[in-house]
């Protein structure tokens, strides 16, 4: 199993235009081959110390079966358009690729 944390940096005020896009995308990707789970979360506000919030974060947490359905993911065509809308709206993503220890 391959899990991948995905934080998606929205710019200023954005937020809300990215998880559009993210929705509108969701069916082409729960269809792919191997994909476990795939679902965009935000910050919740708990009374945790350590958690530091950020209201135009994403973060996808993703589930896949394996290292090569990752990468056909990274590569489907509604990936590529789903980069392409987002493109100016985003202002940086950092990845986790994940595996069980």
């Amino acid at each position: 199993m391959i899990c991948v944390i995905a934080t998606i940096k929205a710019k200023t005020g954005q937020r809300q235009a990215l998880l559009a896009c993210i929705q509108d995308n969701l069916s082409n990707v729960h269809a792919e081959v191997g994909c476990v789970e795939y679902q965009p979360m935000v910050d919740a506000e708990s009374s945790l110390g350590a958690q530091v919030l950020d209201d135009d974060a994403v973060v996808m947490v993703e589930k896949w079966e394996t290292m090569s359905d990752l990468n056909a993911h990274s590569v489907a065509p509604h990936m590529l358009d789903y980069r392409e809308k987002v493109k100016d709206i985003v202002e940086s993503v950092s990845l986790k690729v994940l595996t069980t220890a």
